[in-house]
């Protein structure tokens, strides 16, 4: 996940109302909290957002995720003035971008934002790399610099030796690629991407997704993407602004989002998430209190309380062996000293790995000791603390059921 930097977007008490009168009674219905089918009905007028406030940070990928109708591809477009506001404010680097106009408006979408849509959109008569270079073209900027612009561009996406090709010789996922890279070619600072890999293909969407973490990972770029698939805004997403009927329901990171759903229906999306692939140890992991290898045996059994076990750390802090209970109470039977208790085989991991990344360790039934990047301690995870918050997170979604239901 990325670092939380500046704030880069403020998207602020926006309403968009769709109608030829936005700003009458439809806007001041939905402000006195009467729902989108009711304004429909009462006035014709389409209920596009509700109250919308987000914010993104500088470098981070934030997910706004709803079904159709959600409101979700209309707040993107607010961001870069596809789409007019009926009320409110979006903000970007402290610009009010729904005051811009004209070649203020040109300019502020050619050097702040490229837009990558759900389908691919290039011209069939250019070459990939006149189609990656257009909008360098558009700016007036030279061909040789232009070229350069989008090889550089074509080389992130892996597309460097098709530059040449037409796009009808390249597959649906290589198209998307070429997409990807006309909007990486203006070296944008924000990334707008509206359902960027919903046409393709299930494999090649994960590759696509693996291929844009990458290039994040390496260019750092703000990006604001839209989609209507959980899994996917849950894999790619710092954070996750889920929406209904125009209104956010939740923003949070993925693993607020699976684990403290606000409500019933976030919780109808989540309960068939893995939520192993998204819960992250150090929320599990419970404080280290590390055994002192001085310590007498029936102490290291006391100090143990409720856990399965407790290590012992060099004088440095890392790990070097535990005492677990079975093998403490083994070793007190034979009159045995800590040292006749300890075993060495554990398994060490890190506080961001997932719990599915750590299952199979805890399969031995050991503790696992939790390190930082020095190797140092920090913290437990038992085996069962996985299997707690497993149960933890299902019994939370079947509340949300029942509520729903009675």
């Amino acid at each position: 996940m990325a670092e939380m930097g500046e704030e880069i977007i403020r998207v602020e008490e926006v309403y968009k109302i769709f109608g030829p009168q936005p700003r009458g009674r439809a806007f001041e219905l939905v402000k006195a909290g009467v729902g989108k089918n009711e304004v429909h009905a009462r006035t014709g007028h389409v209920v596009g957002l509700h109250d919308v406030n987000f914010s993104v940070n500088r470098g981070e990928i934030f997910v706004v995720m709803g079904l159709s109708g959600s409101g979700k591809s209309t707040a993107i477009r607010t961001v870069n003035k596809l789409l007019d506001t009926t009320n409110g404010q979006v903000l970007v680097e402290g610009v009010d971008v729904q005051s811009l106009d004209g070649t203020a408006l040109q300019q502020f979408r050619r050097e702040k934002t490229g837009m990558v849509f759900q389908h691919f959109a290039l011209f069939p008569h250019r070459s990939v790399i006149d189609n990656v270079g257009y909008g360098l073209k558009v700016q007036g900027v030279n061909k040789h610099e232009r070229d350069t612009a989008s090889l550089r561009a074509l080389s992130l996406v892996g597309l460097d030796a098709y530059a040449h090709y037409a796009p009808s010789q390249l597959s649906g996922g290589m198209q998307q690629r070429v997409g990807l890279a006309r909007a990486l070619a203006a070296d944008p600072p924000i990334l707008l991407m509206d359902e960027a890999f919903s046409a393709l293909d299930p494999l090649i969407r994960r590759q696509m997704q693996d291929e844009m973490m990458d290039i994040q990972a390496e260019l750092h770029k703000t990006i604001l993407f839209i989609t209507h698939d959980l899994n996917e805004a849950l894999r790619i997403g710092d954070r996750v602004c889920i929406m209904k009927d125009g209104a956010v329901v939740q923003i949070g990171t993925p693993e607020e989002i699976l684990t403290e759903p606000a409500t019933g229906y976030v919780a109808e999306f989540v309960q068939d998430v893995d939520q192993g692939r998204v819960i992250q140890v150090y929320e599990v992991m419970v404080e280290a209190r590390p055994t002192s290898r001085t310590a007498s045996l029936s102490d290291a059994m006391k100090g143990l309380g409720d856990r399965d076990g407790s290590f012992c750390c060099d004088a440095e802090g890392r790990p070097e062996s535990v005492l677990t209970t079975h093998d403490g109470v083994r070793a007190m039977g034979v009159g045995g000293s800590l040292d006749d208790a300890l075993r060495t085989d554990f398994v060490t991991a890190n506080a961001h790995q997932t719990l599915n990344e750590v299952y199979a360790a805890a399969g031995k039934g050991l503790p696992i000791a939790i390190v930082d990047d020095d190797g140092k301690l920090i913290g437990n995870l038992d085996p069962r603390h996985i299997m707690e918050e497993m149960g933890r997170v299902e019994g939370l979604i079947d509340n949300f059921e029942r509520e729903v239901f009675m």
